[in-house]
């Protein structure tokens, strides 16, 4: 199974009148982010531990809150800040 990303409670809830380049920031992160996972866990739908807590992303201009789960193959993206 492929693993994706997405925003936890809606893209127009997080990025809604956020700068383009910030959001292509923040999307080539989640990305990254997403190919590490996907080698580290294997076969997410088998995976039989706690998901990992969530974490923070540091960015240019800004940073966000992600939440791996694992057995979903999916990063959820939560919480977005600007500086």
């Amino acid at each position: 199974m492929i693993w994706e990303w997405e925003y936890g409670p809606g893209e127009e809830y997080l990025v809604g009148g956020a700068d383009p380049a910030f959001v292509a920031h923040v999307e080539e992160r989640a990305d990254e982010l997403v190919r590490a996972a996907e080698a580290l866990y294997l076969d997410g739908t088998a995976y039989q531990g706690d998901n990992p807590k969530g974490a923070t992303a540091h960015i240019t201009g800004g940073m966000f809150e992600y939440l791996l789960v694992v057995r979903h193959n999916r990063l959820y993206i939560r919480q977005i800040t600007i500086y």
